[in-house]
């Protein structure tokens, strides 16, 4: 049972983690993000001890479930209180790491590499100094104090004692009397204001912004900062909020249509989207500077266990100079390095007849930058920079949080009107918002994207379609040479919600590829229901194959297709390995391959797209009992997802874990780079497996980072 239902004296939080009541006062067991906005309305506010949980990040949700930098900035700056934070020693290492990077920024800069003409750039800041000053004589032990299990994996607070059990979970006793029993793992729940749920899904404009949380970490009541910057139809997610992924996807947002993120620093409300959408479906590119790079790399080695070089190939990270410009979806940006207490950037881009600009977390204060200039913080250029805030831009979105590390709102109200009218103001709640000015407050929602005039480019049509050519995966490896080919054999065509598109049984005549809508495949003998969005594709098998059509496809929305003929396609794929691929995925699809990974517990949260992708490099075999799978101590060559069957993982003889139906057979840290497996596999029973080769599998979980790390994850008890 739930540990409220067994003790009175525990209360399970809405966001996740436990509060325990006892004579040292409120112990809090984990700390999912937000879960400060769930204590800060409690009678006793926000606890000042910290029970770090059994594992501090979860990987199926890309979050830190140790989430301390609000609840530490909250005791020590609003209540000049220190916090108790009780863990292992390796737990504390990590925090620390963590911590550092987040409260006070990187110990070491160097951002001569970042600068056109390094430390001689006009503009070049004294950052630590700027970090210093927003430090002032604070170390990290002024805010935080560890306390440490002892020999008995136990911790005293005088007549209260906290045990931990590792691998079960921790008990908690008063004078003597067990008052709470928490588990090893941590629940959490997302909690994201969903908004007006579109009916249809969403069709990005040519220029757009959609606020994705309009306020600050300690706003019980609103979504905490970030939005998307929709350029040229598609997206550009800068500082997505935690669970910004989830949210656009109950929102009826593909995923597919955000493939960048701008980071613009390591604060918890800035970065903890970001880990989120590296992990949701496919490679995305983060642009930032190599000093924000290193601190998130830094943050998140600490928090996941991860090496260095392993998180890196979870994404592209495209290292942005200062002052110069980077493309992104066609528009111009130029980025800058704002006032604020770690390493933060801001950016300011051009697109057509727009002009955009982004402080992200900034004191644009003319009296502190007076301040600082004499105290000799701010050289004459940076200072020079500082003051002259490009006013000018057409829209401006501004920070207004809590000073003295944030803009006061009252200085943006001070504004000439005209000023104001181009501001939309974000980091601030909704009660702090001044009512008389002309300052525009970020809505939440898609419902309330804004959509600025902008000017029609040049053929737009034809950019339109090889904006899908560039995102069918199966045309990844095409040259440009086919692009004119393709413009010339495409058609489009709009079907109704509920319209049949293909009927089961006929001649396969056509190649569909999904501009938007999403369509229904019924009648392929699977459990669970079937359907493909946008840059997903339908009906090539029986273009392949030569058989009839071996299922009905309806639009579940209304659809926007591109439609190639049989012939056109056959022509357009002649020569490349894409027919063989194509022909492999028909031949997986008839073993009914979409009702086993959908079942699956490691691979049913994939996207309609990743199976696609996976099925289409699997070779479904059959092997007799006593079969061995894999040798320990040998290089792999091909991992295996069982069908039907079970298979024993052994070491030195000892039998380690047994699979059966949907489990993945196979190290993936060992198939990637090649190394000896950790473990032998037997086939106990006949079995009915999918193949796949080391080379097919490595390139997939490439493209695909979030599967990588619940594959990485998937026989960690084995191979620690």
């Amino acid at each position: 049972m739930p540990a409220t239902e067994i003790f009175p004296g525990v209360k399970r939080l809405p966001r996740g983690g436990y509060i325990v009541k006892t004579s040292a006062g409120l112990i809090q067991f984990g700390a999912p993000p937000e879960t400060i906005k769930d204590t800060m309305i409690l009678p006793e506010k926000v606890p000042t001890i910290f029970v770090l949980p059994g594992e501090l990040f979860n990987v199926e949700k890309g979050i830190a479930v140790a989430e301390l930098e609000f609840p530490l900035y909250y005791n020590h700056f609003l209540c000049q209180k220190k916090t108790l934070v009780i863990g292992t020693e390796k737990q504390r290492e990590q925090l620390k790491v963590v911590l550092q990077e987040s409260v006070f920024g990187p110990e070491h800069l160097n951002l001569a590499s970042e600068f056109p003409q390094g430390e001689k750039s006009p503009t070049f800041p004294n950052m630590k100094a700027e970090m210093d000053y927003f430090r002032g004589r604070r170390e990290l032990a002024d805010l935080v104090e560890f306390g440490i299990y002892d020999e008995n994996n136990r911790y005293y607070l005088g007549d209260v004692i906290i045990e931990i059990k590792p691998g079960v979970g921790f008990r908690v006793l008063q004078a003597g009397a067990l008052i709470a029993e928490i588990p090893w793992r941590l629940e959490f729940n997302i909690m994201y204001d969903i908004g007006a749920r579109l009916q249809k899904p969403y069709s990005p404009p040519e220029f757009g912004i959609t606020c994705l949380g309009p306020s600050h970490g300690f706003d019980p009541n609103d979504n905490t900062s970030g939005f998307i910057l929709w350029i040229n139809r598609r997206g550009i997610m800068i500082d997505p909020p935690v669970n910004s992924t989830e949210w656009l996807s109950q929102s009826n947002v593909n995923p597919k249509l955000i493939s960048h993120v701008i980071l613009t620093h390591c604060h918890a409300d800035h970065d903890a989207g970001t880990f989120q959408k590296i992990l949701e479906e496919f490679q995305i590119t983060i642009h930032t500077t190599p000093t924000v790079m290193d601190s998130f790399i830094r943050k998140y080695t600490a928090l996941t266990g991860l090496p260095k070089k392993q998180l890196y190939e979870l994404f592209l990270f495209n290292p942005v100079m200062i002052d110069t410009p980077v493309y992104i979806e066609g528009a111009e940006f130029y980025f800058h390095y704002t006032l604020h207490s770690i390493p933060a950037i801001g950016f300011r881009m051009h697109y057509r007849n727009q002009s955009f600009l982004y402080t992200s977390d900034h004191l644009n204060y003319p009296e502190t930058f007076d301040k600082l200039r004499d105290l000799g913080v701010l050289p004459e250029g940076r200072y020079e920079f500082l003051k002259n805030f490009p006013w000018h831009y057409n829209i401006i979105y501004h920070e207004a949080g809590i000073p003295p590390l944030h803009t006061p709102v009252s200085y943006l109200a001070s504004l000439p009107e005209e000023v104001q009218k181009r501001i939309t103001a974000y980091h601030i709640a909704r009660k702090d918002f001044p009512a008389d000015s002309k300052i525009a407050l970020a809505r939440f929602g898609m419902e309330n994207t804004v959509y600025p005039e902008i000017a029609e480019p040049k053929y737009a049509g034809a950019i339109r379609l090889l904006d899908v050519l560039n995102h069918v995966d199966l045309f990844a490896d095409f040259p440009l040479t086919k692009a004119r080919e393709f413009l010339s054999i495409v058609e489009e065509k709009n079907f109704k919600e509920g319209e049949r598109i293909i009927r089961k049984g006929e001649p396969g005549d056509k190649f569909y590829i999904i501009i938007s809508g999403v369509v229904r495949v019924e009648g392929v003998g699977a459990d669970v229901k079937k359907t493909y969005g946008k840059y997903e594709y339908f009906g090539e098998a029986s273009l392949i194959t030569g058989e009839a059509r071996s299922a009905d496809v309806y639009a579940e929305t209304d659809v926007e297709a591109i439609i190639i003929q049989k012939s056109d396609f056959l022509h357009f794929i002649n020569g490349s390995r894409l027919e063989q691929t194509l022909r492999n995925l028909a031949e997986t699809r008839k073993s009914n391959s979409w009702n086993l990974l959908s079942t699956s517990p490691l691979f049913s949260s994939m996207t309609s797209h990743q199976k696609t992708q996976l099925e289409s490099i699997l070779v479904q075999t059959s092997v007799p009992a006593g079969t061995v799978l894999m040798r320990e101590n040998q290089p792999e060559e091909y991992a295996c997802i069982i069908i039907k069957g079970a298979v024993e993982l052994k070491r030195k003889g000892e039998t380690l874990k047994t699979l059966g139906r949907g489990d993945f057979v196979g190290d993936i840290f060992s198939l990637q780079r090649n190394f000896p497996s950790p473990f032998s596999a037997l086939a106990t029973s006949d079995c009915d497996i999918y193949q796949v080769s080391r080379e097919a599998i490595t390139s997939f979980i490439q493209k695909n980072p979030g599967v990588y790390m619940r594959l990485l994850r998937a026989h960690e008890d084995v191979t620690l």
